[in-house]
């Protein structure tokens, strides 16, 4: 669905108003969006398919998933979620999986950053340079 600019700078403003403390309170995000589903103003579709993908954007920025080629340890686990939140901020969900494909390491994503120290990528970077 294509979204007009002003719908979109108006879920951007909403969105905005939601948030306290640097974090999306749910209790006013979920006033809002009843409110606009039921008031039904101009270009309400389009608010709410933003104020979704905004939400969604934060989301997946405060979620952290490591992969590794084995079953971590505690400690490990426990190191690295110490780490991330020192640098940014307790308000992170963890997901850990297994990938045999790795064959060794560990790959993090928070969002859209990824920090790669897996041996196939390793190996994918030496092939890529020759």
């Amino acid at each position: 669905m294509k979204v007009s600019k002003d719908a979109a700078a108006a879920a951007r403003r909403l969105y905005n108003l939601c948030k306290a403390d640097g974090k999306v309170d749910e209790a006013k995000f979920s006033k809002v969006v009843k409110t606009i589903a039921e008031r039904k103003p101009r270009n309400f579709r389009g608010i709410l398919v933003t104020l979704k993908r905004l939400l969604e954007i934060d989301l997946a920025a405060k979620h952290v998933t490591v992969d590794s080629a084995a079953e971590l340890d505690t400690t490990t686990k426990q190191g690295i979620v110490t780490k991330l939140t020192a640098k940014f901020g307790d308000d992170l969900t963890f997901e850990y999986r297994v990938n045999s494909a790795l064959l060794g390491g560990i790959r993090i994503r928070k969002g859209d950053d990824v920090w790669d120290g897996t041996i196939k990528s390793r190996l994918e970077n030496i092939a890529n340079a020759f």
